[in-house]
């Protein structure tokens, strides 16, 4: 047991999530960082414990529930909690919606939906036993139904992320359900649970195009360091809230 708050991040090898596993780290938390590639997470973690950071790289593949069992397991044994849940790990499949089929739909879903739901189930009673537990879902401004059928222009190719940008909606839906829920429940009324969105920001499924993942990750972490009168079951950016 620690007095350091603990953290989970997934897909934390590279991008907005190294990025947000730094952050937390250099915040006084001890993060695990997980990461679907064993030794891109050991380096990842690392490079960032050379920089005074607490980070311990777990091999954490969300689209396997074994793998996300074990890493409860090992928090459940060490520390008896989780403060922080990250939500990162996520795909993009392009593809045309008018050739988008149920294959590239599933395997978006698998690992943003689904992935997603794997891990809050397995880390719930782990964060039931924390003072003051949140997790952040680490959505896209292109989930937004009222921006997209407004015709904003997000930045990218907006007739190919179709898949994408459907599966984060569903991750949002997911979150209000999961807030809703948590407050009806006394025993899980203290989980804050809220989606952010970075912008378009430079990571490898941008291209490397956008705001520096230093400026992307800023809400993430603030979500994840929310104070009890924070909010919960929301949507948000760095400005503040993002219309659904």
């Amino acid at each position: 047991m620690t007095d350091r708050r603990v953290a989970v991040v997934t897909g934390g090898n590279k991008g907005l999530g190294k990025e947000t596993a730094w952050q937390l780290a250099h915040r006084g938390m001890t993060v695990f960082l997980g990461a679907r590639d064993p030794e891109r997470g050991a380096a990842a973690a690392r490079e960032l414990n050379a920089s005074g950071a607490t980070v311990v790289a777990v091999p954490l593949d969300v689209t396997d529930a074994d793998s996300v069992q074990a890493v409860a397991a090992r928090l459940r044994e060490d520390y008896g909690r989780l403060d922080v849940l990250v939500n990162n790990a996520g795909t993009v499949i392009a593809c045309p919606v008018e050739d988008l089929t149920t294959v590239e739909l599933r395997q978006t879903f698998e690992v943003n939906v689904f992935g997603a739901v794997t891990v809050v189930h397995a880390m719930l009673p782990l964060l039931k036993n924390s003072a003051a537990p949140r997790i952040v879902n680490v959505s896209s401004t292109t989930a937004s139904l009222s921006l997209t059928s407004g015709g904003t222009d997000f930045g990218g190719d907006a007739g190919h992320r179709s898949a994408y940008s459907s599966s984060k909606a569903a991750l949002n839906m997911l979150t209000v359900h999961y807030a809703q829920a948590f407050q009806r429940d006394s025993g899980l009324a203290h989980i804050k649970i809220n989606s952010a969105t970075p912008g378009y920001t430079a990571t490898e499924l941008t291209g490397y195009r956008g705001r520096t993942v230093a400026d992307g990750a800023r809400i993430i972490v603030e979500l994840a360091m929310l104070p009890d009168d924070g909010p919960t079951g929301g949507f948000f950016n760095d400005q503040g809230p993002v219309p659904w």
